[in-house]
């Protein structure tokens, strides 16, 4: 597999921001049926890192980002999402084993839907507290240490 697109929040130019987002309210709002507010103003911040595979027209086909949480040391892994037709095929565990390179020793946490914290347990996530619904869908906070 090749090695991920990387851009911080900064270096991300409108063509490719725009693409990511498609991505993201496609899976998330449309497919999921779950509306909530995606834009919550982390995306062009230069501390957030983004991270993703795309096909050979440049198409987003799996993506996550990282952000510096206020402690200023622990970075949470988010948005993770592939697309449809590119489910499957490891895009994003290789997306998790390129985020964790990056985050090296820092601690880092996720928001996991319920029916994949097995995917994020592969990679030492545990379960840290009880299920809560985020856009009516069922999640649970999980850190890796």
């Amino acid at each position: 597999m090749s090695t991920p697109h990387r851009a911080t929040g900064d270096q991300l130019d409108v063509t490719t921001l725009y693409a990511l987002l498609r991505l993201r309210v496609d899976v998330f709002v449309v497919e999921q049926e779950s509306p909530y507010p995606d834009l919550d103003g982390r995306d062009l911040d230069p501390a957030t890192r983004h991270l993703w595979f795309a096909d050979t027209d440049g198409e987003p086909l799996s993506y996550l980002r990282l952000l510096v949480e206020p402690d200023g040391r622990t970075i949470r892994v988010g948005r993770v999402v592939t697309r449809a037709d590119a489910r499957g095929k490891g895009l994003s565990r290789e997306l998790m084993r390129a985020a964790l390179a990056d985050i090296g020793d820092a601690p880092s946490v996720l928001d996991a839907q319920t029916t994949v914290t097995r995917f994020y347990s592969a990679f030492g996530y545990q379960v840290t507290g009880p299920e809560f619904l985020d856009g009516g869908v069922a999640h649970v906070p999980m850190s890796r240490p």
